[in-house]
């Protein structure tokens, strides 16, 4: 992998892309990828951008992405550990683990009453706004470049001027008249 800093962001990396993973499964990217588990055929949260979008400055946790990282691999060792795992070496712990031990151990940390919850939590809330609401984009250049989040969703598209109408009720009704000083646009008078 390589030593250093660039040593530290592949490991950073790849560690956060098999958290969301495990959150939001996905397709394997290419045959040897191991952040990726594989274990849906549907684009997942690495697809949809989850390390985009925690790694935007926006989000307020950016600082804490590495130590996070860094802790969720010494979960995983201790986890390994606990349950007479090998894990390879050439991968960082977390990563090494097969799927349903990584359900496992996010479950644990996700628990009420685990002492870091609120942070394990966080990152995945994250990872599921990623795929829910592409938050990392605006929804129309979302849309335009096929996020699979939004897509598997059957988000709608805008119309043609960019605006988003909806002429038929969702709930089957009018459920308001409009105010008659609303504007073309649709906004307020």
């Amino acid at each position: 992998m390589g030593v250093g800093a660039e040593f530290d962001d592949q490991v950073e990396t790849s560690t956060l892309e098999a958290f969301a993973d495990t959150i939001l499964p996905g397709v394997k990217r290419h045959p040897d990828d191991r952040a990726i588990a594989g274990v849906c055929d549907d684009p997942g949260a690495v697809e949809a951008g989850a390390l985009e979008l925690l790694n935007d400055p926006a989000t307020g946790i950016t600082a804490g992405l590495g130590p996070l990282a860094q802790a969720l691999n010494g979960h995983a060792v201790a986890y390994a550990e606990e349950k007479g795992l090998t894990l390879d070496d050439d991968v960082p712990p977390f990563v090494a683990l097969d799927y349903d031990d990584r359900v496992e151990l996010i479950a644990r940390l996700t628990s009420p009453g685990h002492p870091e919850k609120s942070g394990w939590v966080l990152l995945a809330m994250f990872t599921n706004m990623a795929f829910d609401s592409a938050a990392h984009l605006s929804t129309g250049e979302a849309l335009e470049n096929g996020h699979p989040g939004l897509i598997q969703m059957g988000f709608a598209k805008p119309d043609e001027d960019g605006l988003w109408r909806f002429p038929d009720y969702s709930y089957g009704q009018e459920l308001a008249k409009r105010h008659p000083n609303t504007t073309e646009s649709g906004s307020p008078a």
